[in-house]
């Protein structure tokens, strides 16, 4: 009776995990025959790993990621595609997430962009930042409807509370005077205090004809590129290598 108890005021104070290694260990003799504070530091080691869990998949779900599965250890390098293992892996500190660097990734569509850029949005919510996907054209048209009904100050503050903001297929859409402000802003509001991985089909060096008006185009250019790493991925579409749809992209490795 006093076990059932202890259980179910375990878990009335959230301590979910706690509350099921305490079970495990009523099930387990070996483990009961052990000193009082090492079954302690097991119940709590249970329950962090078991918060820590449950927060990783509150933040993931908060992404909105194109791909939640993409990982960064899965990454495909077999291909030729311009991908250097290392660099990648020197992402894997998230030193560039501390420093609120920018990681920009360009090259044909299919190529594995998003999935890349997802893959590190998930990899900075494993280490504990926050993160958020936006197709680009989809962010362009929230924020005409947020300008035109006001919200617009609201929608900027949302995203600048993100330490990551993953802008995928970047120059898709053109940009307006109207877009071409709320861009600058946006990517201001980051600075010095976010980060940002951009993909695009669109090389690096045409961006400041896309972007059109100079002195926006300077002003947005200089805050990109002095503060970026740059992958440019080659090669054949990975659709095509294997073998897969479109709509098939969430099992795309690469």
């Amino acid at each position: 009776m006093l076990q059932q108890q202890t259980l179910t005021e375990l878990k009335s104070l959230g301590c979910h995990g706690m509350a099921n290694e305490l079970e495990r260990q009523h099930q387990s003799p070996n483990v009961l025959k052990l000193p009082f504070d090492e079954r302690l530091a097991l119940l709590i080691a249970a329950d962090t790993q078991e918060r820590n869990q449950r927060k990783f998949l509150r933040m993931l779900k908060a992404a909105k990621l194109k791909l939640p599965n993409a990982c960064i250890e899965d990454i495909d390098y077999r291909q030729s595609r311009g991908l250097d293992r290392a660099y990648i892996q020197s992402f894997l500190s998230c030193n560039w997430l501390e420093q609120n660097q920018y990681i920009v990734i360009t090259g044909s569509t299919g190529g594995g962009k998003s999935y890349i850029a997802n893959a590190l949005a998930q990899l900075a919510i494993r280490n504990g930042y926050s993160a958020l996907f936006y197709r680009f054209p989809r962010l362009l048209e929230d924020m005409e409807i947020s300008r035109l009904d006001g919200s617009l100050p609201k929608l900027r503050t949302r995203l600048s509370k993100f330490k990551l903001l993953i802008l995928d297929d970047w120059a898709l859409s053109p940009l307006s005077a109207n877009r071409q402000q709320d861009l600058l802003e946006i990517i201001e509001d980051r600075t010095g205090s976010g980060s940002m991985v951009i993909t695009s089909q669109l090389p690096l060096d045409k961006w400041h004809e896309y972007i059109g008006e100079p002195t926006y185009a300077d002003a947005i250019m200089d805050r990109i590129i002095h503060r970026s790493h740059r992958l440019e991925l080659h090669g054949e579409s990975m659709r095509k290598v294997y073998g897969l749809k479109k709509e098939d992209t969430s099992c795309l490795m690469t």
